[in-house]
Formats: C-alpha cells, structure tokens, sequence
C-alpha cells in the first residue's frame, strides 16, 4: 500500500494506493499528476487568495468567461446541488459573492483519484479533510469512520462502502462557526455534524454542507436523491437519519 500525503486547500489530503499489478512509473506520475490537480484547485478557488480567479470574480473583476473552464464546471454542478439539496446548498446566497467552495474540496479530490485509476492501480481511496472517496476492491469492502463531534478521538460511527463511493462528513467542530445558513446570511446551528454517502465525491461533498446547514430538513431532501444517504448528530446528542442510512453494523440509525 503506498500512502501518500499531501498539505493543499487547508488541509491534508491523503492518499491510499494498492497497485500490486501496476507498473510503479505510471503509478507515481499519477501521484504527481494528482498533486498537481489539488493544487491548481487551491489556486483557482481559493477565496484566502485575493489573486485566484474566484476571488477575482467574487469582487466582480472578471466575469465567468474570463476564468479557467473549471470555474463554469463547478458552478453547473453547484447549481445540481442547489437543487438536490432542496436550496440549502446555496453558493450564491453567501456573503461576499458566490462560494462554490463547499464541493470543491470533494470535486478536487475526486479528480485527483480518477488520476490514479487512469494508471491502473487496483483500488485506491483519498482522504481530503473529512471528504473520503474510494474505488476498486481492497478485498473486503471500505470502512470509513466518522469522527465524533466531541471526543475527536473517538468514533461516532462507521459505514462501509462496495468499491467505488464517497462518504462526507460536515461540521462546525472542527473549523469553528464557518457554515452559514443561506436563508439568514448568518452561522448555522441546526446539527454539530452531518455525513452524507453516495456515489460523486463532489456532490456528496456539497449535500454533506447542505445538511449541517440544514439538519432535518435538508435531510428530506437528500432522502429524494437518488443514490445519497444522510446522518446528522444534533447539537443535543440525538441522531436523524434518512431511510437508507446504515452503519456498519447494519443496523439503521436512530
């Protein structure tokens, strides 16, 4: 297993590579091409970076067609997770302009997996900051594990994912009071933590936003979307869950 981290968009994302049939050349470049993905994220959307393109457009210096393709690329996909989120995934209701930068963590670092896959690595997962995306088979399914809210050295659950997949988690624990409600403009405060599991790393990385935001009620909106299971923990300790959520136990959450 080659495990490979990287310090990019604030955070550390991490790689997992098993690529036992692969020839090791490839399997690196792919490594570095990976790398390079992530990075060139960090310098078209970071909003930390007054000279980034996004932040450029955010102050309406440049229009869209004037950014990197990327920019148009996430935002169409903002706008499907706008919709599939029932309007609490709202890039455009933020303070400052638009902020696509809920996806973009996940968007980047599925691209950045799609680059090892290319190689012919057998499964691989990447890790990028509570964002998890997986492909191929380790031999037994993934088991990914949801950091709880409070003790950060505990677990408060775990789901297992069938080769390909993604599991988000959301929260205000770690980073602080930095998710705002689109409705009201201010901080969030309706869960501590909310994990969405589908298939698009991107748009689980959005809806995992939508639902820390959002909590019960943007739970039934990601209980109409095809594909995504959602869990949030409540500021009070108690638990929702759309129909299909499982833990890894196999038993449906409370």
């Amino acid at each position: 297993m080659i495990k490979v981290p990287e310090a990019v968009m604030g955070t550390v994302v991490s790689l997992s590579i098993d690529a036992p049939d692969a020839d090791s050349e490839k399997i690196w470049l792919a490594v570095a091409e990976a790398r390079a993905v992530l990075h060139q994220a960090d310098a078209v959307f970071s909003t930390w970076k007054p000279l980034s393109p996004l932040s450029r457009l955010r102050r309406g210096e440049i229009g869209l067609e004037e950014c990197p393709g990327e920019v148009a690329e996430v935002l169409r996909l903002a706008a499907a997770a706008r919709d599939l989120s029932g309007g609490w995934f709202d890039p455009w209701a933020l303070p400052g302009g638009v902020d696509p930068t809920g996806l973009v963590k996940g968007w980047a670092a599925a691209r950045a997996l799609e680059r090892i896959a290319a190689a012919g690595a057998r499964s691989a997962m990447v890790s990028a900051g509570g964002d998890v995306g997986t492909f191929g088979d380790p031999g037994h399914p993934w088991r990914i594990g949801i950091t709880g809210p409070w003790d950060r050295r505990g677990l408060a659950g775990v789901v297992e994912v069938e080769g390909a997949g993604a599991v988000c988690t959301s929260g205000s624990y770690e980073r602080g009071a930095h998710l705002i409600d689109p409705a009201t403009g201010q901080p969030a405060d309706r869960t501590v933590s909310a994990t969405v599991v589908g298939p698009d790393l991107a748009l689980a990385d959005a809806l995992a936003t939508a639902l820390a935001v959002g909590g019960d009620e943007a739970l039934r909106a990601i209980d109409a979307a095809a594909g995504y299971e959602g869990w949030v923990i409540r500021p009070d300790g108690s638990t929702g869950a759309t129909a299909g959520w499982r833990l890894a136990s196999g038993h449906a959450a409370a």
